[in-house]
């Protein structure tokens, strides 16, 4: 468009609606015919312009217009983020590995969720590589969910034998229904142990969406939604499955059900929360699997990631070592091929990094979450922050007698993220680092995106912001987190960070050491089985196998790791 104007300034040229105002005066020597002349000819160059504008505009074209501005993108290490009509970023297609290795899909309608691709251009690339077996069974799985989901052939025909309570032979097609259930933290972790799950037993994977599950992450699979129809027959049920619901596994076993029955039941509900008992957590074992794979609906509600109890199972051991040869990498190649922000809330993600982290040389993150009880902030907490950030020198001592204007001389800069229901924490540490310099001389900015006072689970928009606060957690260069929280471990798991984590402190004192780095980036599973279903006798099921151990931060949990003890 700008060559066609090239020669705007030549008082000897003009072009477009310039070429009737310019005209020359009549002393040139113009008879009307030419004016008329002139006058077709500008009509004629309106026309081209009209012309291109509607090409460049056209959808067939669009691929090539992006496709000018990724090249821009290569020039310019900070991506250009514009607003638009549905409140997120400009798509800006992105040459560099957008589909993650192979662990993503191609095909999907970029604007329709602007993270899934666009991604690459705020954060760091996967830490690891995922392997080609894994990248083979999604697009397996993703055939799988194409030829299964919801209101295809063989979903309707699976929902009557539902609705009638009648197994009329074997399924074409069994399925995993995740329940939403507790807090954002958990909910995206158990999501990923549930698909999971579906993956090592050829199932597949259906969303109930609670309240704001459509409003937080875009679907993952093409062509056909991962959401559970609003008509499924049991959604109304949920909120009453328990362990002592008819269809528990747990309470099945009891009953004997299927000691006695060679009945196929039309569902099972696994009841796979915090407060299960022992017969639910016979789930985890290989012979109890045999017993719930003709069962074509499985239910399932957890507040819990138990990826690392499937690695303790023989049944799915070779698969899983074939999957995920780096043990630690589970959650952070699930989640970035499951968790892709909506637009809305990807627009408050770019927004934010552009605000203030895109320029700063280093990001730190901090991520906060305190059990007391009672009104913080807590100096006790402060004091552990402090000691932990400055110990490991992941942020700079103050100078406190320092009475100095700074240089002009650009110093290395730093942008603190914390996250945190409190706006304390936040303030004592920006204002300690407004008031004093830093013994470095670097330049510390400290920023919190949101205090909301208290978890409201139930809340859309307090959803919203909390999943955007763990996106840009992720996008950091280094991790502080808390103990036990499930927030954290998304955080870290997205990013493929190993953290620092702050210990629980006891007493409102301080612990020593204050903090640890960890050695793996997976999450923890914070109330496993303590059973060994071979001998059928409790076992300290975090000393069996050297890639299943205890969590650094709670040491009756389990995680996976890749080094040995």
């Amino acid at each position: 468009m700008k060559r066609l104007n090239r020669n705007s300034n030549d008082p000897h040229k003009s072009t477009g609606n310039d070429a009737v105002s310019r005209a020359p005066e009549p002393k040139c020597g113009l008879n009307p015919m030419k004016l008329m002349g002139i006058f077709v000819a500008c009509l004629m160059i309106l026309s081209v312009l009209f012309s291109v504008s509607v090409i460049f505009n056209d959808p067939i074209y669009e691929s090539v217009w992006i496709g000018a501005e990724a090249r821009v993108l290569e020039v310019n290490p900070q991506p250009e983020v514009r607003g638009s009509q549905d409140d997120s970023s400009h798509p800006a297609e992105v040459p560099k590995d957008k589909l993650l290795g192979g662990l993503l899909a191609a095909g999907f309608d970029e604007r329709s969720c602007l993270s899934r691709y666009q991604s690459v251009l705020y954060g760091k690339p996967l830490s690891h590589i995922p392997s080609s077996y894994l990248i083979s069974r999604l697009r397996r799985y993703e055939a799988r969910h194409k030829q299964c989901g919801p209101f295809t052939e063989s979903y309707n025909k699976t929902l009557e034998q539902l609705k009638s309570g009648k197994q009329t032979g074997p399924s074409d097609c069994n399925y995993v229904v995740w329940v939403s259930f507790s807090g954002l933290g958990n909910r995206i972790l158990t999501l990923a142990s549930a698909f999971l799950y579906a993956l090592l037993t050829d199932r597949v994977l259906l969303v109930d969406r609670g309240v704001d599950v459509a409003d937080l992450f875009c679907e993952p699979f093409p062509e056909v939604s991962w959401l559970l129809p609003t008509d499924f027959p049991l959604t109304a049920q949920f909120s009453s499955f328990d362990q002592k619901f008819v269809y528990s596994y747990g309470n099945m076993l009891k009953n004997n059900h299927f000691a006695n029955s060679t009945k196929v039941p039309p569902y099972v509900y696994l009841h796979l929360a915090h407060d299960y008992d022992d017969q639910d957590k016979l789930f985890f074992c290989d012979e109890d699997q045999s017993s719930l794979q003709k069962v074509p609906w499985l239910i399932m509600k957890s507040d819990n990631y138990f990826v690392p109890s499937l690695f303790l199972s023989d049944s799915f051991e070779q698969e899983l070592r074939k999957l995920f040869p780096e043990k630690q990498t589970v959650f952070h190649f699930l989640g970035r091929y499951l968790f892709h922000p909506t637009n809305q809330v990807w627009g408050l993600i770019t927004r934010y990094y552009q605000a203030y982290l895109a320029k700063a040389d280093e990001k730190i993150g901090i991520q906060i979450r305190v059990f007391d009880t009672g009104a913080g902030p807590f100096q006790h907490v402060l004091d552990q922050i402090l000691a932990c950030t400055l110990k490991e020198k992941l942020l700079p001592e103050i100078n406190r007698q320092a009475n100095t204007v700074s240089t002009p001389v650009k110093q290395k800069s730093t942008a603190v993220l914390m996250t945190s229901l409190n706006s304390g924490y936040f303030e004592r540490l920006r204002d300690m680092y407004w008031e004093y310099p830093s013994t470095t001389g670097e330049v510390i900015g400290v920023y919190q995106p949101s205090h909301e006072g208290y978890q409201q689970t139930e809340k859309q928009m307090h959803n919203m912001k909390a999943w955007a606060e763990m996106y840009l957690l992720s996008l950091t260069d280094k991790l502080v987190t808390s103990a036990w929280s499930t927030f954290g471990y998304v955080a870290q798991g997205l990013g493929g960070l190993k953290p620092w984590i702050l210990y629980k402190p006891e007493n409102h004192t301080v612990p020593n050491p204050p903090c640890r780095q960890l050695m793996s980036m997976e999450p923890c599973f914070h109330a496993p089985p303590f059973y060994d279903c071979k001998k059928k006798t409790g076992v300290d099921t975090g000393a069996l196998v050297p890639h299943v151990r205890h969590c650094e931060d709670m040491s009756w949990g389990l995680k996976l790791f890749d080094n040995e003890k």
